[in-house]
C-alpha cells in the first residue's frame, strides 16, 4: 500500500459514498470557484476548531488537538490564497453551500451532546475534504496536483482526530450517531445541488458560478 492510500483508505472506509464524477468534471471546469470556497472552507475550520477550544477550557486532549488542528488550517488558507494570487484569483467572500447546513440540522440540544455531534460532523467534513482532494488531484495540472496530495495527510488524521474526541468525550457509544450523520452527509453528496462549491452535491446545470 502507497503513501497516499495508507492515508485515504481510512476516509474511504468511513464516508459512505464516492465523490460523483459529475462533480469532478465541474470543478475541473471551475477551479476558481474550488479554489475561493476551498480559501474559505479552511478559514472555517480554524474558527471552529478555536471555538471548540474556546468553549471546552477543561479538555486538554481537545485544546491539543484543536490547537495543532487550527495551525495547521491557517495555513493551508495562506497556500491556497497564495495559489490563487499566483493565477491572478481575487479572494472574496461567496455564498456557501448546504452542506455544513443539512448536517448540524441533526444535532442535539444538551451541552455535552452537542460537543458530541459537532466532533463527528467535524470528523465527516475532514473526510471529505480529504476524498475530494484526491478526487481532484489526477485532473489538475501539476502545481494543483501536488499541492492537493500533499493536503491528504493532515486531512485524513484530522477527520479521525475529531472522531476519537467525540468517542472519548461521550458518555454512550457514538456509533449510531456516526451512522445517523453520514446518512445524512450521504443524500447531500449524491442529490443535485444547485449551487456549485467544493462540498456541494451533483452539480445541476447550468452551474453557477461563484457570487
Amino acid at each position: 500500500m502507497s503513501l497516499i492510500e495508507s492515508y485515504l483508505k481510512p476516509v474511504n472506509d468511513y464516508l459512505l459514498c464516492a465523490t460523483p464524477d459529475e462533480w469532478v468534471a465541474a470543478a475541473v471546469n471551475d477551479l476558481e470557484t474550488i479554489l475561493m470556497d476551498h480559501a474559505a472552507n479552511e478559514m472555517k475550520a480554524a474558527q471552529s476548531a478555536m471555538t471548540l477550544i474556546s468553549r471546552n477550557p477543561s479538555k486538554i486532549d481537545l485544546l491539543n488537538k484543536m490547537s495543532r488542528l487550527a495551525r495547521e488550517e491557517l495555513v493551508h488558507f495562506e497556500q491556497v490564497l497564495k495559489i490563487m494570487k499566483k493565477r491572478g484569483m481575487a479572494y472574496r467572500p461567496i455564498k456557501a453551500s448546504r452542506y455544513a447546513g443539512s448536517l448540524t440540522k441533526y444535532m442535539r440540544k444538551q451541552q455535552d451532546e452537542i460537543l458530541v455531534d459537532t466532533l463527528i460532523i467535524g470528523s465527516i467534513i475532514e473526510a471529505r475534504s480529504c476524498e475530494r482532494f484526491a478526487k481532484l488531484a489526477p485532473h489538475l495540472d501539476e502545481e494543483l496536483h501536488k499541492f492537493y496530495l500533499s493536503l491528504l495527510k493532515s486531512e485524513s488524521r484530522h477527520f479521525q482526530d475529531y472522531l476519537t474526541l467525540a468517542q472519548q468525550y461521550s458518555k454512550d457509544p457514538i456509533e449510531e450517531r456516526v451512522q445517523l450523520f453520514l446518512e445524512a452527509e450521504k443524500e447531500t453528496i449524491l442529490s443535485p445541488d444547485p449551487l456549485f462549491r467544493f462540498h456541494s452535491g451533483v452539480p445541476m446545470e447550468p452551474v453557477k458560478s461563484a457570487s
